[in-house]
């Protein structure tokens, strides 16, 4: 009887004891099932934020925009090419101007230009005979920048006015100008900007 009894005394305590225990159980899986996520702010409003794949767009260049990408392609080129020339040129050049300085004299200023001559010409005729009109343009203005004097200045100085005025006729007849400036703000501002890539490229500080 007294077994009986405790039977019926404990089977509902068990089941209540079973209850609360799944309760339980279910309100901490509620609470581990938490998703986070990052939120942001706008406007006063707490609003989701996620982080979308990457799209990849691509477009077509117009006419314009392949005439251009291949005017800067053939300047760029052509830096390459003569910026070690215009360099050293410059080098060269400019310790001469110096040397100058002190030479009053017209007779032996010309015979030390002779001298600097002869030693430009062995360094640069080969290789400057191969450059392209184009390329030959671009090594003036270089120059130019280098040195602070535009090419019929340079040959003037070197060889006479006779002789500078025959060069920039000849170069006219190319489509040239031994006279051209070089404007690294200006009109030459996007070959500056080349001209420092280049420069780096060759270790230099441009």
């Amino acid at each position: 009887m007294i077994r009986s009894f405790l039977h019926k005394l404990l089977c509902p305590l068990a089941v209540m004891a079973l209850c609360l225990i799944l309760q339980e159980a279910k309100a901490q899986h509620a609470v581990n099932d938490t998703i986070q996520s990052y939120a942001v702010i706008y406007n006063g409003d707490t609003i989701e934020a996620k982080t979308l794949q990457d799209i990849a767009l691509r477009s077509r260049l117009t006419e314009q925009q392949r005439l251009d990408r291949a005017k800067w392609t053939r300047l760029r080129n052509a830096i390459y090419v003569t910026y070690p020339y215009a360099k050293r040129a410059g080098v060269v050049m400019n310790d001469i101007n110096l040397q100058l300085v002190n030479v009053p004299d017209k007779k032996a200023r010309k015979a030390y230009i002779h001298s600097r001559e002869k030693e430009l010409k062995k360094e640069f005729t080969d290789p400057l005979t191969n450059l392209s009109i184009y390329q030959g343009k671009v090594l003036m203005k270089l120059i130019n920048r280098e040195t602070g004097n535009n090419c019929y200045e340079i040959i003037k100085e070197y060889k006479g006015a006779v002789t500078a005025r025959v060069y920039q006729t000849v170069a006219f007849f190319f489509s040239s100008n031994l006279k051209q400036p070089y404007d690294r703000t200006g009109e030459d501002v996007e070959m500056e900007k080349i001209v420092q890539e280049v420069a780096r490229m060759y270790g230099h500080r441009g």
